[in-house]
Order: structure tokens, then C-alpha cells, then sequence
């Protein structure tokens, strides 16, 4: 499992940065990635985690270390 990263003044691991990122607990979970790109919202760094919220659905989902920001993409 990856190592845990600071997201909005907190400690999380992969598996809370998704259910950050998703709103709701998660399945399966990749490791937490630095994103090459930087918050709409405010400019901050973002982070990517990878995971399965469901048996059938896969999700990327970025989130924001500096505020609420979040985004996914399903597949």
C-alpha cells in the first residue's frame, strides 16, 4: 500500500483519500500518485488514487491536498 499523504491538514492513506474523492467507502484501492497538475480551485497540488468503488466500475479520481476540491473519471 502506498504511504500516507497530507490532504487538507490530515494524515490519510490511499483507502481514506478515495472515500474522500468517491463520498462513500471503497472496494479496492492503487496507490496515491502526485498528479502533474494543479487545483482549479486554488492553485494547490493534486493528487491521483485509483480505485474500485464497486465489482464493475473503476475510478481515477484527483483531489486536492489544499482544499475540497475533487474530480473523478468512471470507466
Amino acid at each position: 500500500m502506498s504511504e500516507n499523504r497530507v490532504v487538507e491538514g490530515r494524515m490519510v492513506t490511499a483507502n481514506k483519500l478515495a472515500e474522500l474523492v468517491e463520498g462513500d467507502s471503497v472496494m479496492e484501492v492503487d496507490s496515491i500518485e502526485e498528479a502533474d497538475r494543479e487545483c482549479p480551485a486554488c492553485g494547490g497540488s493534486v493528487l491521483t488514487v485509483t480505485y474500485m468503488p464497486s465489482v464493475t466500475e473503476l475510478v481515477t479520481g484527483w483531489k486536492c491536498q489544499d482544499c475540497e476540491w475533487s474530480e473523478t473519471e468512471r470507466n
